[in-house]
């Protein structure tokens, strides 16, 4: 989701407008919540929808046509917008009006040019053969590890004719960093550069600019690779998974490949397809609703299915604002994998979007005990764990599902199994990749029993499985496998 900040940045549009299209009926209110750590100290932000950006095109591509702010109103209160024209993507928006066909004519395999996709710590995801001659120093195939496919590291070392040309190309990916990585980030974004180049490197970002509204970015490249003078255009397309970046002829730019660039849900369908396992840096969640076969015996299905349906739509705008990634999961439980970020620390974001979670749950809870005349209590019971596993899709004809591989989910999902009454218990390993300060902001620990046999919490304390719970009986059988993993219950995120 975005606050009205980075709509207001991402659609080009100033504040006034915003609130003119609200008060017109054109776009809906905002959904007012609590901040996440990066949108500042307010109380109370409003939030919209990633698809909001969609619509405010269309508001713009409609008055260009010289439509009224009236008509604008009654045109989707009619529902008549798709009649009048497919949905527009916001990416569209910046591009010329040939560009938007029935569809693309050429597939991502089709595109001529050097193109390329990165993620948002610029790692190399993905690559064409023109890109791997012209641009990437003809690389064999990228590595295993992404903290190695540094899309700087390839770019410093690629065979590009003159200086200007290569500084020119570094500015512009430069300049698309700097909408979602700070200052701070850099080093981390240049890692494995050699540091002679570093200097040179920093110079370059601080005079990169940010590019404008609408997620289609475009810079003039004044020739490319060995003995070329032909002039180029560079082209990057803003996805939620990354950035895919075209090299085209500044002239005679086809309407095939705009068309394509302009079909975004197409483009990254087949993007998600082609892409290699990689070996990352994982943050998992896993959370099971507590009693799930108790509570659909008790309702109705349709009223089971309504009540699973609220949670997870009320629960997805959560991890999609902490860049969770939605993973496999049998039954009505979820699975979201966290990864590194440029702008935000990773585990920070899961241990938010969990005590989040777990908010919106007793809210939700409550309303179903009203509703219902019920004592029911819903819980989701979550487990959080880190480690550095192999991140891959599984595909059929018409799907594609991000997986993580290896014990960092398996023993995620068990610690899942272990909390109860809606807990979120965490794993000494994640715990101790972040920093002192970090740690200092949550309330952690262990309940033990003190002298007088009362339940007490001991605070920034673990322990082991074993010790927390009988593994001879009950449910205790299937956690066995993690008999001897530390962990700890987050309480809260201190204010």
């Amino acid at each position: 989701m975005l606050n009205s900040k980075e709509l207001i940045e991402k659609a080009g549009i100033s504040r006034a407008t915003l609130n003119n299209y609200i008060s017109c009926g054109i776009v809906p209110k905002p959904e007012v919540m609590p901040p996440n750590a990066l949108d500042g100290a307010a109380p109370r932000l409003g939030y919209f929808n990633d698809e909001i950006l969609m619509r405010i095109a269309e508001i713009q591509r409609l008055k260009k046509s010289g439509w009224s702010m009236s008509r604008i109103a009654e045109h989707f209160a009619s529902g008549k917008e798709e009649a009048e024209q497919k949905r527009v993507d916001p990416a569209e928006a910046v591009l010329p009006e040939f560009s938007r066909t029935q569809g693309p004519k050429v597939s991502i395999d089709e595109i001529g040019y050097p193109a390329y996709m990165v993620n948002y710590n610029f790692e190399l995801t993905w690559f064409n053969d023109a890109a791997r001659q012209d641009l990437l120093g003809n690389i064999a195939q990228l590595p295993s590890e992404s903290e190695a496919r540094s899309i700087f590291k390839y770019l410093l070392h690629a065979q590009i004719t003159g200086a200007d040309v290569r500084s020119e190309i570094l500015r512009f990916h430069f300049g698309l960093a700097k909408l979602r990585a700070p200052k701070s980030s850099f080093f981390n974004l240049c890692r494995e550069v050699p540091r002679e180049s570093m200097g040179m490197l920093e110079r370059l970002y601080n005079e990169a600019e940010m590019p404008g509204g609408g997620l289609i970015s475009q810079t003039f490249i004044p020739g490319r690779g060995p003995g070329a003078v032909e002039a180029m255009s560079l082209y990057g397309v803003q996805f939620r998974e990354g950035i895919l970046f075209v090299m085209a002829p500044s002239e005679g730019v086809s309407e095939d490949l705009l068309s394509l660039l302009a079909r975004r849900d197409l483009v990254i369908r087949d993007l998600v397809r082609k892409r290699l396992p990689v070996l990352t840096h994982v943050a998992v969640l896993v959370a099971d609703l507590q009693g799930s076969t108790k509570i659909c015996s008790e309702l109705p299905p349709e009223e089971y299915f309504e009540l699973i349906n609220q949670i997870w739509l009320t629960v997805d705008p959560i991890f999609r604002r902490y860049y969770g990634t939605h993973g496999k999961h049998a039954g009505d439980g979820m699975v979201y994998y966290f990864f590194p970020q440029p702008d935000c620390n990773y585990i920070w974001n899961a241990i938010s979007a969990a005590n989040e979670m777990r908010q919106e749950i007793r809210r939700i809870s409550k309303d179903w005990q009203l509703r219902k005349g019920w004592a029911n209590e819903l819980y989701l019971n979550t487990g959080i764990n880190e480690g550095q596993e192999w991140l891959g899709t599984f595909q059929s004809a018409t799907h594609v599902e991000f997986t993580v591989l290896g014990d960092t989910i398996n023993y995620t999902a068990r610690l899942s199994d272990f909390a109860r009454g809606g807990s979120i218990w965490a794993t000494k390993n994640l715990l101790g990749k972040m920093s002192a300060e970090e740690r200092q902001r949550l309330k952690y620990g262990v309940r033990r029993k003190n002298s007088d046999g009362q339940e007490v919490l001991v605070t920034s304390t673990y322990s082991t499985v074993d010790n927390l719970i009988d593994l001879n009986n009950g449910r205790g059988e299937k956690l066995k496998d993690i008999a001897r993993l530390p962990i700890t219950e987050i309480i809260e995120i201190k204010a």
